[in-house]
């Protein structure tokens, strides 16, 4: 999949998600945000004004969100972002009302929609992760021009071909065909236990 069907189904699957901004102390508040459209050009969602998140995306211009799929922790798809976000203020608020009319129960009068405008993650980089694979799921993909550099445990030249760290790895997702071996990213949790069990130090954290 490529981006866009990541952000597809964030909008039409998941659709409330937590997300993160960070206060005047530097600290990190999250907030329940619905994730109402998207398109080429990113996600897009709204606020009100008066709302301490909104000063907080104008005041910083990033976020960080996390929206949840499933009945349970072995049923979930996770899908997560973190990148720019801008206020593109209200030319779009009538298409995004459209497709979420439930907003009209919240601010039923055209006095009160005033207060709403549009924010748009025009920039960003993500992580789909389903756990109701086995072995388990893992991808990481960007939009608007950003470039995904996800951290990663890699085996390095060091290694020997000993085997140790597959005895560690919950997933089995070492490919040990070669020396150095090669830990298969899209099934990784993680976890470190490679790293850490190593006997020659050859796994690195990237």
């Amino acid at each position: 999949m490529d981006a866009s069907n990541y952000l597809n189904f964030i909008v039409r699957n998941i659709h409330t998600t937590i997300v993160a901004t960070v206060d005047d102390e530097g600290l990190p508040v999250t907030a329940a945000i619905d994730m109402m459209d998207f398109d080429e050009s990113g996600l897009y969602f709204l606020t009100a004004k008066g709302k301490g998140f909104y000063d907080r995306l104008k005041k910083r211009g990033v976020l960080a969100l996390t929206g949840i799929k499933g009945n349970d922790t072995m049923s979930r798809v996770a899908v997560s972002i973190k990148g720019k976000a801008e206020e593109i203020g209200s030319d779009v608020l009538p298409r995004l009302l459209e497709k979420n009319p439930y907003m009209y129960d919240i601010y039923p009068t055209e006095e009160s929609r005033k207060a709403l405008t549009v924010f748009r993650i025009f920039e960003g980089s993500g992580e789909w992760f389903d756990l109701s694979r086995k072995p388990i799921e893992r991808v990481s993909f960007s939009f608007g021009g950003k470039t995904a550099e996800p951290e990663r445990y890699y085996i390095t030249d060091a290694c020997i071909g000993c085997e140790t760290c597959g005895a560690f790895c919950p997933q089995n997702c070492i490919d040990f065909s070669n020396v150095p071996a090669v830990i298969k990213q899209e099934h990784c949790l993680h976890c470190g236990n490679c790293m850490q069990n190593c006997p020659v130090g050859a796994v690195e954290r990237r």
